[in-house]
């Protein structure tokens, strides 16, 4: 998984990662006192590149306050998590 770009970022920001086979994917949006923000990837997906956006908005499609937050991706064998900044 690599550092999001842009970071700091406003109002959206890029995550890219690669899976080497199938697997199941949760790619969530966490702040930084641990509470899940927002939910990107839930699914079953296919070897190879992905690249999601996230838009600083919550899984209610409020936009979310300037700060840390950590984005976190689990597949069956691993689980990679990252810090980015946003700054409104």
């Amino acid at each position: 998984m690599h550092q999001n770009y842009p970071n700091p970022f406003n109002p959206e920001t890029t995550i890219k990662y690669s899976l080497p086979a199938q697997s199941k994917v949760t790619l969530k949006i966490y702040n930084i006192l641990g509470e899940e923000i927002r939910t990107l990837v839930d699914e079953v997906q296919t070897l190879g590149a992905k690249t999601v956006s996230w838009d600083g908005r919550d899984n209610h499609g409020k936009q979310v306050s300037s700060g840390i937050y950590i984005y976190s991706l689990k597949t069956s064998k691993t689980v990679l998590s990252k810090k980015m900044f946003l700054i409104r």
